[in-house]
């Protein structure tokens, strides 16, 4: 019979499974006991994000995001323990998989601090702002990954965060019309103003030479981040490169097709159909797991 705890890594699979999309396959070419560790941290970081998106008034939002504070801290507190039943299934997998691999509760609680800023925070003055925001929602998930995957180089924490900036500048861009619908601009003000497009225009979907030429701006910062977050790969064990890599690769996919598209965002939303993150998982996994051939001298 399957223990609690057992239970509760099932639960997260399944959430996973059900809402991860692209990082899902991702997820798959990790070791058991990693994998599971990621299902649990995406389980946590998900029901923080269907919090901020729901329909709750934003008191109740507030209130919820309390009890989620509360929940985990009183999940650490238990450790490894087996899971107490008054604690929700997420909460318990997570606790014992940051006591596996030592990860710090400060990365959950700053991933709370992104979340809920989405409640009363919908504009941006200058890129610093919007790379906190991008930090504390994207990048402490990398860190909390790479806790996961196993590193020696104190540099993979900088490299870490690099790719998560890159990643969700991807989201960014590719979400744009779905976010102005919701009141939330995450392009800075200054850099609207730099090329004379306006939040109206935003709003209204204008896809004129200032909003290509302000998308193309913000793709080439997120092109930065992706390649300077490359160094992570060899900062890992073997065993999990893949999965760092596919997520990279996919994301980086999806930039070059909405720069490819034009920066044709307010008509559909870019992504990769299911065989094309198949096909990137399969090719990476693969080229993680096998060995290096070196060349003949001459």
């Amino acid at each position: 019979m399957a223990s609690q705890l057992d239970l509760a890594y099932d639960h997260c699979q399944s959430v996973a499974r059900e809402h991860a999309k692209n990082f899902y396959f991702a997820f798959r070419t990790l070791p058991s006991k990693k994998r599971l560790a990621i299902y649990a941290a995406y389980a946590f970081c998900r029901l923080c994000d269907d919090v901020a998106d729901g329909s709750m008034s934003i008191d109740e939002k507030r209130k919820e995001f309390a009890r989620i504070r509360g929940l985990l801290t009183q999940s650490m507190e238990s450790g490894s323990v087996a899971p107490q039943r008054d604690i929700p299934p997420e909460f318990s997998a997570l606790a014992d998989a940051s006591a596996a691999f030592g990860i710090p509760i400060r990365y959950y609680e700053e991933v709370i601090e992104g979340v809920e800023s989405d409640l009363v925070k919908t504009r941006f003055e200058n890129f610093e702002e919007l790379r906190t925001y991008c930090y504390n929602v994207a990048s402490v998930v990398g860190l909390i990954c790479i806790e996961v995957f196993g590193y020696d180089d104190e540099a993979a924490k900088q490299h870490a965060i690099e790719m998560g900036l890159a990643m969700q500048l991807t989201n960014i861009l590719r979400d744009v019309k779905e976010d102005a619908g919701l009141d939330r601009i995450y392009i800075p003000r200054d850099e609207l103003a730099q090329f004379g497009y306006s939040e109206e225009d935003l709003k209204a979907g204008v896809a004129n030479d200032a909003f290509r030429e302000l998308m193309a701006h913000q793709a080439e910062r997120a092109r930065g981040f992706y390649d300077s977050s490359e160094r992570l790969f060899g900062m890992l064990p073997v065993e999990s490169r893949a999965c760092p890599k596919v997520l990279h690769a996919a994301y980086k996919a999806i930039l070059g097709r909405i720069e490819d598209s034009g920066f044709d965002v307010f008509s559909r939303r870019i992504g990769l159909s299911t065989s094309e993150k198949l096909l990137i998982t399969a090719r990476l996994w693969a080229g993680s797991l096998l060995p290096r051939v070196p060349l003949p001298r001459r």
